[in-house]
């Protein structure tokens, strides 16, 4: 049977309007587009071809937007298989003054796609170390903090997200503590600093 066009673009506006707009061409296959439409859409623009096989509606490149979308991109390359992480995390959480140039994504070990756009950091994240948000995932305050602090980021961008932290009620001292002891004698050194408070 035959689908009717207006279905098959209102299943796929589904799929991108969770997404910030975004979209694979395996969602855009399910949805009922043959990869003969998805080239057609492409080269007509009725799409905007972002990277092999991840398209975006170009209506949602007008749309009062946030500075995390091109974080779903990311998602969607990785197969719904990476985290953002490390100071990127701590940036998606208004925390301190992290300010990356690169993104950092968390991905389980074993992870093979590589992009120069991205730094990967392999790890196994457990269920309460990682937030939901539309169209991808970060991980939580205090695992952004630790993992920050693990990687020898400038002690002053520990010492600006943990007072903001604190301040807003997101975590406690404790739990920073005990995170930071999981991590290993880099994180736990950072973090114990960043509480004695300015030196």
């Amino acid at each position: 049977m035959l689908r009717d066009r207006g279905d098959t673009r209102a299943a796929l506006w589904r799929v991108a309007s969770g997404q910030r707009g975004y979209f694979t061409a395996a969602q855009a296959r399910a949805a009922g587009y043959s990869y003969q439409a998805q080239r057609y859409h492409a080269q007509r623009g009725n799409w905007r071809s972002i990277d092999r096989g991840i398209y975006r509606f170009p209506e949602f490149d007008t749309l009062p937007g946030g500075d995390e979308d091109h974080l779903v991109r990311w998602a969607l390359w990785s197969r719904g298989q990476a985290v953002v992480s490390h100071t990127t995390a701590l940036s998606v959480h208004d925390l301190g003054t992290a300010n990356p140039a690169q993104i950092h994504l968390t991905v389980p070990p074993g992870f093979r796609q590589r992009d120069p756009a991205v730094i990967l950091h392999q790890a196994d994240l457990t269920e309460d170390e990682v937030e939901q948000r539309e169209g991808y995932r970060v991980t939580s305050p205090v695992r952004a903090i630790v993992e920050s602090a693990a990687a020898h980021v400038d002690q002053d961008v520990v010492d600006s997200a943990i007072a903001e932290a604190l301040g807003r009620g997101l975590t406690t001292q404790r739990l920073l503590l005990e995170a930071a002891q999981r991590s290993g004698s880099r994180a736990e050194l950072a973090v114990e600093r960043a509480l004695r408070g300015p030196r």
